[in-house]
């Protein structure tokens, strides 16, 4: 059987199509799915009988099965998913004012093994289908305490780059109306620096914000917190950001978690000026590294957190400090994970 969630509207309009049913159908199901929150084909009360029928013995609307959900006294909301194949993926629901996020995982383990992130510890496993994707943010949506979803971060465990169609195909049913209709600009992507990935997102006319894990700028300090730095060089990755920012007039986040004793000194700060401020449309996102005892990584004390975040502005830097959440639930990208695969 088939995720039915793998299909576009068009998608299931043509299978409809196929099955000589009227194709008005499908806006129908995608309401069911992504607004009523349908749990299965049965309770889709306004679609014929023998359409529900076909449905149930072609598709299924869920396959994710909840393995563990934590809850952080700042709100967030962890949840641990087993895949029909064993493998295990996480999803966050992170509160703010005025809106509720859902972090988003994209793969099943990963290949990058960046030094602060607990993501690629085991290494890869499988790219996640769109309509696995399109679940966890169900998931949030409809599980969570909040009951809502406003904002979308493809930031959990994997590269989204490295999963491009399946991500983008993701991000255009998450964006239409007739499924969840968050706003392009609501829908973040984080990459470790693919730079074909971002070359091609610039190509796509898609609003969405794109976010840089940079966390070094030079090249020897990052190829050892980033071994894809080997691969795709910091004047490379730049050049490509650049390419970006030209070509869709989008600002660019680069995120940098601040790591003891590898990237918080002053030259570190001194070389993050050099390299980004010239570009234009750009934004950094410092972040306090959360502790994680498998990586020997920690964050720096609270004033050189400060001394690095106001040398940046000086410098003439947009700057955010952004503080970890869940850090009592381990809700960094891959902890919960690993903390099960080690039972």
């Amino acid at each position: 059987m088939r995720d039915i969630k793998d299909l576009s509207l068009s998608g299931l309009e043509a299978k409809l199509k196929n099955w000589e049913e009227p194709a008005f159908h499908a806006r129908q199901i995608f309401s069911w799915i992504y607004k009523k929150g349908a749990a299965d084909f049965s309770r889709m009360s306004d679609l014929p009988a023998d359409l529900r029928k076909k449905l149930q013995d072609n598709f299924y609307l869920f396959g994710l099965k909840l393995t563990k959900k934590l809850e952080s006294k700042d709100g967030t909301e962890k949840f641990l998913f087993a895949l029909k194949d064993k493998n295990f993926i996480e999803a966050v629901a992170i509160p703010e004012k005025n809106r509720m996020t859902g972090c988003l995982s994209t793969q099943a383990g990963c290949r990058f093994a960046c030094r602060f992130c607990a993501s690629g510890l085991g290494g890869f496993q499988k790219n996640l289908s769109c309509g696995q994707m399109l679940e966890e943010a169900l998931y949030l949506k409809n599980h969570s305490r909040y009951k809502k979803l406003t904002h979308l971060v493809f930031m959990g465990t994997g590269e989204p780059l490295d999963n491009y169609e399946n991500v983008i195909k993701a991000i255009r049913i998450i964006n239409s109306p007739d499924a969840l209709g968050i706003g392009a600009r609501r829908i973040t992507i984080s990459t470790c620096g693919i730079i074909p990935g971002i070359k091609r997102l610039a190509q796509e006319g898609l609003q969405v914000e794109l976010s840089v894990s940079l966390h070094a700028a030079d090249d020897k300090t990052r190829s050892e917190v980033m071994p894809i730095n080997k691969k795709y060089p910091l004047k490379e990755l730049i050049t490509a950001c650049r390419g970006y920012i030209q070509k869709t007039n989008r600002q660019i986040t680069f995120e940098y978690i601040l790591m003891q004793g590898i990237n918080s000194g002053l030259q570190n700060a001194r070389n993050l000026i050099k390299i980004l401020k010239g570009l234009g449309l750009v934004k950094v996102n410092l972040i306090p590294a959360n502790p994680i005892r498998e990586l020997k990584v920690t964050p720096p004390a609270e004033g050189e957190i400060r001394f690095f975040r106001d040398y940046l502005v000086k410098g003439g830097l947009q700057v955010t400090l952004r503080r970890e959440r869940g850090e009592d639930i381990e809700a960094s990208c891959g902890q919960l994970r690993l903390r099960h695969a080690q039972k």
